[in-house]
């Protein structure tokens, strides 16, 4: 994962999808095209733009670090395979999101739950 400020995101999204903003997230995949193989294990790069996650976040009043995961979460999903260019899709991929948030969290709660009875 890579997270980066507008500029810069600005230039990756214009030089790979000839679009002129701060794309929230994108994803990298390394499992398609000539150098598949290279290392099948590696699934590619999620880049993130903090400005805009942060814009985001706050417009839907949740915390920053909300945003993040669902932004990881949802460029882990590209690299995997998934897709929302059709509204099936996109069905899909937001029930997947969904079923990850809600595991994320409840490794968040277990997690804190240890550390608290550690104490």
């Amino acid at each position: 994962m890579v997270i980066l400020g507008a500029q810069e995101m600005t230039a990756l999204n214009r030089q790979y999808l000839e679009r002129d903003y701060p794309a929230n997230v994108m994803a990298f995949p390394m499992r398609e095209g000539p150098d598949a193989d290279l290392n099948p294990g590696l699934l590619g790069d999620v880049v993130i733009c903090a400005d805009t996650a942060k814009k985001e976040a706050e417009a839907a009043k949740v915390p920053f670090s909300h945003r993040l995961r669902e932004l990881l979460i949802h460029g882990t999903l590209h690299l995997m395979g998934h897709d929302h260019a059709e509204p099936g899709e996109t069905a899909r991929m937001e029930a997947e999101e969904a079923r990850l948030l809600a595991l994320a969290k409840e490794a968040g709660k277990s997690r804190k739950a240890n550390a608290d009875f550690a104490d």
